[in-house]
């Protein structure tokens, strides 16, 4: 497993909340791009973001899982925020990593891989 982790390190996985986008139906979709700059394929990767309102207090608890990642490769991937309009977003928490797991591979501690953007007028964090 070191050597997987020495071999994920020498690159970064860049998450980053690209857009939101008002649903028809209620609520926001949000759109992800994983920039993988690893030399890992990440079979598992599941977070779970707190979203925070304009006042700063956690709205919802939302796990979204965003596997499979390819090595070196950009994904785009869509997510939907029920029951909450993007404009009332402020913040998108990352608390917790519920998987990162490399293919073939034992789970790793992500965190230190991660390096978070948001192009939204909601700050993403860590």
């Amino acid at each position: 497993m070191a050597s997987q982790a020495q071999t994920a390190e020498s690159g970064k996985l860049i998450v980053e909340l690209n857009k939101f986008e008002e649903n028809k139906a209620g609520g926001c979709r949000a759109f992800f791009l994983f920039r993988n700059q690893t030399k890992l394929t990440f079979e598992g990767f599941e977070m779970s973001l707190a979203i925070l309102n304009t006042g700063g207090i956690i709205d919802r608890l939302l796990s979204i899982d965003a596997a499979p990642i390819s090595a070196a490769r950009t994904t785009l991937k869509l997510f939907e925020i029920p029951e909450i309009d993007c404009g009332d977003i402020s913040e998108i928490l990352l608390h917790e990593l519920a998987s990162c797991k490399p293919q073939n591979a034992d789970e790793l501690d992500c965190f230190p891989l991660l390096d978070l953007i948001s192009r939204t007028p909601a700050k993403l964090v860590k």
